[in-house]
């Protein structure tokens, strides 16, 4: 172990290498971005297999899961769900013509003339949001529990605390969720 750096740990050989070949890099972040950057990659990629596995994707997990927690009727305007996913327009405007050929979502206009468009969620996509939302979150429950509950807790305030701070030093690029 050289200062609080494990030599063992391919992290930490990064951060040693850098100051090895350069004297005085500041090399602080890299144990925490990087290893952010690593869990993120997982646990995307794991999400990405368990909604395969149920025939799904992030994209329609997303689409779907916004119009769910909107509580019923379980309504939005497109506007809405291109704020509520942070993604643009048109790729909403994709996911809404797979979800509706998949019988998943129903597209109306809100009113006579109006160029507003409702997107409900069907009976359909009800079912297999509920089925979606088991799955992933059952699964991040499983894979957090690698942590004692106190370190979860912990672990969540400073996330928080890290996250808040990135917003206010980059902004907010409306990232929805890992693993788009």
């Amino acid at each position: 172990m050289v200062g609080d750096y494990n030599p063992d740990d391919a992290v930490d050989a990064v951060a040693l290498a850098w100051l090895r070949e350069r004297p005085g890099t500041p090399v602080e972040g890299i144990g925490i971005v990087t290893r952010l950057w690593m869990c993120a990659k997982l646990l995307g990629e794991d999400r990405r297999r368990v909604l395969a596995s149920a025939g799904a994707d992030t994209a329609t997990l997303d689409l779907l899961s916004v119009l769910r927690r909107s509580g019923e009727p379980y309504q939005l305007t497109t506007r809405q769900i291109t704020e509520q996913t942070g993604v643009t327009a048109g790729a909403i405007s994709q996911r809404l013509a797979r979800a509706e050929n998949a019988g998943l979502v129903e597209r109306s206009s809100a009113a006579e003339g109006s160029r507003i468009v409702l997107v409900t969620l069907t009976a359909a996509g009800h079912e297999l949001v509920e089925q979606l939302v088991d799955r992933v979150l059952g699964r991040e429950a499983e894979l957090t529990s690698i942590l004692t509950e106190q370190q979860q807790a912990e672990l969540t305030d400073l996330l928080r605390v890290f996250l808040d701070g990135l917003r206010g030093e980059l902004g907010d690029s409306g990232v929805a969720h890992v693993g788009a």
